[in-house]
């Protein structure tokens, strides 16, 4: 089956908005169905610097208006994500997965004890030890200036930490601007601070620069694949990082519960600058690094809660989000409950214990000259890479 390209249309708006109309999943879940406008959070990358790849499915009236948030959350919950992809009753023993993203998010705290109040999970504050929000080198003081679209696009990565692995340590860092010089520092502190996993959801051009920051042997670093359909982004191209592509999540009657499409916005293809590190196969036909290693839920119409009170372009509340902004933290967090962070590379485990995934065969991402790089099939391909965790014992 293929799908049409993702197409991305931008405003000359400092802060712009991406608004994408996409035609509802089949067999979504309730909560997840109904009239919808999707829309990115964050403006379109300059040269240099990321932009997040968080999409907001904001609900809108038959008519297309946008009509008012919901009162609860819509979307899927954490015992969704748990049931989705096994991991219900797992437990990482407090590992600390981090956040890494731009700008400041002001609630992010407070948001993140609505979320984990209205699931049941443990609380996960500053005070019990479990929460800790830093700079970009590692400081309390002189956080960066508050930034609303990134502000949602760092709760719904803290929410999908929270979902996958409610025992989870987690540490935001926050990069002072969206400029990879910027957040390659911040990864770097995040590294430094002990994290076992360290997510980044965002992406800008495929690129070479400050891919020695993501190199980190013994840390799951993830990174998205974009949300525009066929083509590559760092940091996902780097070497050293697992690059996180996306799906499309509905309930069925399976002995799972659950079947898996790809994303038709999940970005995949062979990157043209960085090398291809030894543990990806010749399976991803590519001389170079192929992006997606693995995947999760990302398509926005079958997206996640999320609870975000500081109000940007009049949305705040309960959301419901997609892009692979979600399927980065859900991946990370795997990691930490797994046991692969504990060796060289994360990945070389994962490539090496696929068939222990859930393998994703249907969807595509575009059109492109090498088939396997944009349509799902048996084994690897470029929208999903290997497939979606099925438990952890490929992490």
């Amino acid at each position: 089956m293929r799908r049409p390209t993702f197409a991305a249309l931008t405003s000359a708006a400092v802060l712009c908005l991406s608004t994408i109309a996409l035609a509802p999943s089949a067999g979504a879940a309730p909560g997840n169905s109904g009239p919808h406008r999707n829309v990115h959070v964050c403006a379109s990358p300059a040269p240099g610097t990321a932009g997040c790849d968080a999409i907001r499915s904001d609900p809108s009236s038959a008519s297309g208006q946008a009509a008012p948030m919901a009162a609860a959350p819509t979307g899927y919950g954490p015992a969704d994500i748990q049931s989705a992809y096994a991991l219900a009753g797992l437990a990482s023993g407090g590992k600390t997965v981090a956040i890494v993203d731009a700008y400041n998010a002001p609630t992010a705290e407070a948001d993140l004890g609505v979320y984990r109040s209205q699931f049941g999970l443990p609380a996960c504050t500053t005070a019990n030890g479990c929460f800790k929000k830093v700079n970009q080198t590692g400081g309390t003081g002189s956080l960066p200036r508050n930034d609303g679209g990134w502000a949602q696009e760092i709760s719904l990565d803290l929410d999908m930490v929270s979902a996958a692995c409610p025992d989870c340590k987690i540490l935001l860092v926050e990069a002072k601007t969206s400029s990879f010089a910027n957040l390659a520092t911040a990864v770097n502190t995040a590294a430094k601070m002990g994290a076992v996993a360290i997510s980044n959801s965002y992406g800008g051009s495929d690129t070479t620069s400050y891919a020695s920051s993501y190199d980190h042997p013994g840390i799951a670093i993830t990174a998205s694949t974009g949300d525009n359909g066929y083509g590559v982004s760092a940091p996902a191209s780097f070497p050293g990082v697992v690059a996180v592509g996306g799906t499309s999540l509905t309930r069925d009657s399976s002995a799972r519960g659950w079947s898996e499409a790809a994303w038709n916005g999940a970005g995949s293809g062979c990157s043209t600058k960085n090398a291809k590190p030894s543990y990806q196969t010749s399976a991803t036909a590519c001389g170079m690094k192929a992006t997606a290693d693995v995947s999760a839920v990302a398509d926005p119409n079958t997206g996640v809660a999320v609870y975000d009170s500081y109000a940007y372009q009049g949305y705040s509340g309960w959301m419901k989000f997609g892009g692979t902004s979600a399927s980065s933290p859900i991946i990370a967090s795997v990691y930490a409950l797994g046991t692969a962070a504990t060796g060289s590379y994360p990945a070389a485990y994962t490539w090496a214990h696929a068939g222990q995934l859930n393998d994703v065969t249907t969807g595509s991402n575009g059109a492109c000259t090498t088939t396997v790089w944009c349509s799902s099939g048996s084994g690897w391909d470029g929208p999903t890479g290997l497939g979606t965790p099925n438990g952890v014992s490929a992490f």
